[in-house]
């Protein structure tokens, strides 16, 4: 199918290989966006006008929309925060602050975005728990086997995501959680990547919490989600106090909260982003979640395949699930590589992708990410592989 016509951006001449770091926005996102600034421009949960009443509708219609994609129990289990970082701060230092113990043990990997470590390290470096690190394959997977390996009497959190930004690697989310749960282990699952890409169902997998970002899944920026088993949730104590989450507060002493989710909400949300969030799941509904992850499959099977006829690249995540090719050009700089696809007007990501551990596993700081979404096609793919083929990519990146 041709998107071109949904997308603005597709017919700037360029070809977008850089998903990961956030995905192209269609015009019923921005659409929705823009009637909501200029036809019903009120706050949310603040009026008894009528314009503000549609505002509520909207804004509430979006967090039913949040429930269904990802099978949540009750939409109050569904908070939106700013992004998927925010998420991630809310459910370390809201939840498990206030849980966890000196000593006790988070497990990660070193394959995670820096929200899903630096948080966790700051914990430790605050109360003295240890975040240790769940080994990786040759390929830099996560087996079921190696979290088995890795749990100890003192383990009560795995934080992992869904599918890593660099290697885009699926973990078998829905094993490791039970057989976590087996154990009292709590589970976090960064799903920045996942969600909009892959069905992800979280009463299915029983996951705990989960964090994703709009503008990775063709919303805007500056909007995520936190989605938490209400039990759990409820046990969250509010990172940030102010407007629209109290009921009431005579003095320090006597202080009412409301229910979730609206007192994790504080403050006056980003209201137009929560409603380009609900266009852009209309979007990938429509599109349909299965054919989104079957085309990103086909494509970067494509892809690889191209790259692996040119002898001066090297492919590190061959043989992985996930939409995600990460690559580097012999004797050449990751972003001077980068730079060279850019005069072709090829949109790579290069350097570390905010994922600094894995230098640990793959033996090299800074590599080249193309990340795939269902819009790209097999013309943008030979575009690439043509452009790599050329063996003077680092005297042409420099100009000399």
């Amino acid at each position: 199918m041709n998107y071109m016509d949904d997308f603005p951006m597709l017919n700037k001449d360029i070809v977008y290989f850089d998903n990961g770091a956030t995905t192209l926005k269609p015009k019923s996102v921005i659409k929705a966006m823009d009637d909501y600034y200029l036809n019903y421009s009120s706050n949310a949960h603040r009026g008894d006008y009528k314009i503000s009443l549609k505002v509520n509708d909207a804004y509430e219609g979006v967090r039913e929309k949040v429930k269904k994609l990802i099978n949540a129990k009750s939409s109050n289990e569904i908070v939106f925060t700013s992004g998927s970082t925010d998420s991630l701060n809310m459910i370390v230092y809201g939840y498990f602050k206030n849980k966890l113990n000196k000593d006790d043990e988070v497990l990660v990997t070193k394959s995670e975005h820096a929200s899903n470590i630096l948080p966790w390290y700051e914990l430790s470096n605050e109360m003295g728990i240890n975040i240790n690190y769940i080994p990786l394959t040759e390929n830099h997977t996560v087996t079921l086997d190696n979290v088995i390996k890795s749990i100890t009497p003192k383990t009560k959190v795995i934080s992992i995501a869904h599918v890593t930004n660099v290697i885009g690697d699926v973990r078998p989310i829905k094993e490791i959680i039970e057989y976590a749960h087996k154990n009292n282990i709590l589970v976090v699952i960064d799903g920045a990547q996942s969600v909009g890409h892959i069905k992800v169902d979280v009463q299915d997998m029983d996951i705990d919490f989960l964090a994703f970002s709009a503008h990775k899944m063709l919303g805007p920026t500056g909007v995520g989600v936190l989605y938490g088993k209400y039990d759990l949730l409820n046990e969250l104590i509010p990172t940030r106090y102010g407007g629209g989450m109290n009921i009431s507060f005579t003095s320090k002493d006597e202080i009412e909260y409301k229910e979730l989710p609206y007192k994790l909400e504080a403050g006056t949300q980003n209201i137009a982003g929560v409603i380009g969030l609900g266009a852009a799941i209309d979007y990938i509904n429509n599109v349909g979640i299965n054919n989104i992850e079957e085309t990103c499959d086909s494509l970067k099977e494509y892809i690889i395949s191209g790259l692996k006829s040119i002898p001066h690249i090297k492919v590190y995540n061959e043989n992985v699930e996930g939409s995600i090719v990460t690559f580097n050009v012999k004797d050449v700089f990751a972003q001077d590589t980068a730079i060279y696809l850019d005069k072709y007007n090829i949109c790579v990501r290069s350097g570390s992708h905010c994922a600094k551990k894995l230098e640990d596993e793959l033996g090299i700081k800074n590599t080249c990410r193309i990340s795939i979404y269902f819009y790209n096609t097999k013309e943008d793919a030979d575009k690439l592989i043509n452009a790599l083929k050329n063996e003077n990519i680092l005297e042409e990146s420099l100009g000399v």
